[in-house]
Protein backbone atom coordinates (compact mmCIF):
# COMPACT_ATOMS: atom_id res chain seq x y z
CA UNK A 1 0.00 0.00 0.00
CA UNK A 2 1.24 3.91 -1.03
CA UNK A 3 2.27 5.45 1.69
CA UNK A 4 -0.26 8.95 2.15
CA UNK A 5 1.04 12.17 3.92
CA UNK A 6 -0.63 15.00 4.84
CA UNK A 7 0.67 18.35 4.78
CA UNK A 8 0.26 21.89 4.36
CA UNK A 9 1.23 25.25 2.45
CA UNK A 10 1.53 28.70 3.15
CA UNK A 11 0.97 31.41 0.52
CA UNK A 12 2.03 33.64 2.15
CA UNK A 13 1.29 37.32 1.07
CA UNK A 14 2.42 40.75 0.80
CA UNK A 15 -0.49 42.90 1.58
CA UNK A 16 1.95 45.83 0.26
CA UNK A 17 2.64 44.50 -2.81
CA UNK A 18 0.29 41.32 -3.68
CA UNK A 19 4.24 39.52 -4.01
CA UNK A 20 3.81 35.42 -2.97
CA UNK A 21 6.85 33.91 -0.84
CA UNK A 22 8.28 30.91 -2.52
CA UNK A 23 11.04 28.80 -1.04
CA UNK A 24 13.38 26.34 -2.71
CA UNK A 25 13.59 22.80 -1.23
CA UNK A 26 17.23 22.44 0.79
CA UNK A 27 18.49 18.91 0.91
CA UNK A 28 16.43 15.55 0.88
CA UNK A 29 13.67 14.25 -1.53
CA UNK A 30 12.66 17.09 -4.02
CA UNK A 31 15.86 18.78 -3.39
CA UNK A 32 16.01 22.42 -5.42
CA UNK A 33 12.30 22.48 -6.46
CA UNK A 34 10.21 25.58 -5.09
CA UNK A 35 7.44 25.32 -2.73
CA UNK A 36 4.51 27.12 -0.64
CA UNK A 37 6.87 26.49 2.63
CA UNK A 38 4.95 24.09 5.26
CA UNK A 39 5.33 20.28 6.43
CA UNK A 40 3.81 17.40 7.98
CA UNK A 41 0.58 17.44 10.02
CA UNK A 42 1.29 15.71 13.47
CA UNK A 43 -1.61 13.28 14.68
CA UNK A 44 -4.62 15.28 16.71
CA UNK A 45 -3.06 18.46 15.47
CA UNK A 46 -5.45 20.77 12.75
CA UNK A 47 -3.94 21.90 9.73
CA UNK A 48 -3.75 25.70 10.82
CA UNK A 49 -1.97 24.73 14.07
CA UNK A 50 0.20 22.51 11.73
CA UNK A 51 1.28 25.36 9.15
CA UNK A 52 2.03 27.85 12.06
CA UNK A 53 3.89 25.25 13.66
CA UNK A 54 5.70 24.27 10.47
CA UNK A 55 6.56 28.26 9.29
CA UNK A 56 7.76 28.96 13.18
CA UNK A 57 10.20 26.21 12.94
CA UNK A 58 11.45 26.38 9.39
CA UNK A 59 11.40 29.87 8.94
CA UNK A 60 11.77 31.51 12.35
CA UNK A 61 8.71 33.71 11.71
CA UNK A 62 5.03 33.75 13.00
CA UNK A 63 2.31 33.59 10.27
CA UNK A 64 -1.84 34.07 10.73
CA UNK A 65 -3.49 31.44 8.79
CA UNK A 66 -6.53 32.60 6.43
CA UNK A 67 -8.42 31.02 4.17
CA UNK A 68 -8.16 27.83 2.22
CA UNK A 69 -7.04 27.76 -1.21
CA UNK A 70 -7.18 24.30 -2.44
CA UNK A 71 -6.18 20.64 -1.89
CA UNK A 72 -4.25 18.95 -3.95
CA UNK A 73 -3.04 15.19 -4.43
CA UNK A 74 0.39 13.83 -6.18
CA UNK A 75 2.14 10.59 -6.52
CA UNK A 76 5.91 10.21 -5.81
CA UNK A 77 8.00 7.69 -5.74
CA UNK A 78 7.84 7.80 -2.10
CA UNK A 79 4.08 7.96 -1.23
CA UNK A 80 0.92 10.24 -1.93
CA UNK A 81 1.26 14.02 -1.00
CA UNK A 82 -1.74 15.21 0.28
CA UNK A 83 -1.02 18.83 -0.32
CA UNK A 84 -3.48 21.80 1.40
CA UNK A 85 -2.90 25.02 1.14
CA UNK A 86 -3.78 28.22 2.43
CA UNK A 87 -3.20 32.32 2.43
CA UNK A 88 -1.52 33.60 5.03
CA UNK A 89 0.03 36.72 6.25
CA UNK A 90 3.20 37.73 8.05
CA UNK A 91 2.63 38.38 11.73
CA UNK A 92 6.13 38.84 13.35
CA UNK A 93 9.71 38.75 11.84
CA UNK A 94 10.75 37.85 8.50
CA UNK A 95 11.76 34.70 6.84
CA UNK A 96 15.20 33.15 7.41
CA UNK A 97 16.69 30.50 5.85
CA UNK A 98 17.43 26.79 8.39
CA UNK A 99 15.88 24.64 5.78
CA UNK A 100 15.39 26.15 2.36
CA UNK A 101 18.42 27.45 0.21
CA UNK A 102 16.40 30.08 -1.38
CA UNK A 103 12.91 32.52 -0.86
CA UNK A 104 11.95 34.68 -3.36
CA UNK A 105 8.73 36.94 -2.91
CA UNK A 106 7.10 37.32 -6.61
CA UNK A 107 4.02 38.26 -8.14
CA UNK A 108 1.63 35.55 -9.35
CA UNK A 109 2.21 35.93 -12.73
CA UNK A 110 5.99 35.34 -12.49
CA UNK A 111 5.67 32.28 -10.38
CA UNK A 112 6.03 29.80 -13.22
CA UNK A 113 9.20 30.81 -13.99
CA UNK A 114 10.46 28.65 -11.30
CA UNK A 115 10.34 24.77 -10.99
CA UNK A 116 8.14 23.92 -8.93
CA UNK A 117 7.03 20.35 -7.16
CA UNK A 118 4.96 19.00 -8.43
CA UNK A 119 2.16 18.59 -5.83
CA UNK A 120 2.09 22.98 -5.42
CA UNK A 121 1.58 23.77 -9.27
CA UNK A 122 -2.18 23.33 -9.24
CA UNK A 123 -2.41 26.31 -6.40
CA UNK A 124 0.03 28.91 -8.34
CA UNK A 125 -2.14 28.02 -11.45
CA UNK A 126 -5.15 28.93 -9.43
CA UNK A 127 -3.25 32.17 -7.73
CA UNK A 128 -2.59 32.84 -11.39
CA UNK A 129 -6.18 33.11 -12.37
CA UNK A 130 -7.23 34.64 -9.45
CA UNK A 131 -4.44 37.67 -9.95
CA UNK A 132 -5.85 37.98 -13.99
CA UNK A 133 -9.51 37.56 -12.57
CA UNK A 134 -8.71 40.87 -10.52
CA UNK A 135 -6.32 42.83 -12.87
Amino acid sequence: MTKRINVVGAVILDRSNGHILCAQRGKGSLAGLWEFPGGKIEEGESPQAALEREINEELLCSISVGDFIVTTEHDYDFGIVILTTFLCTLEEGQPRLTEHTEVRWLPPEDMMTLDWAPADIPAVMLLQERQMGAS
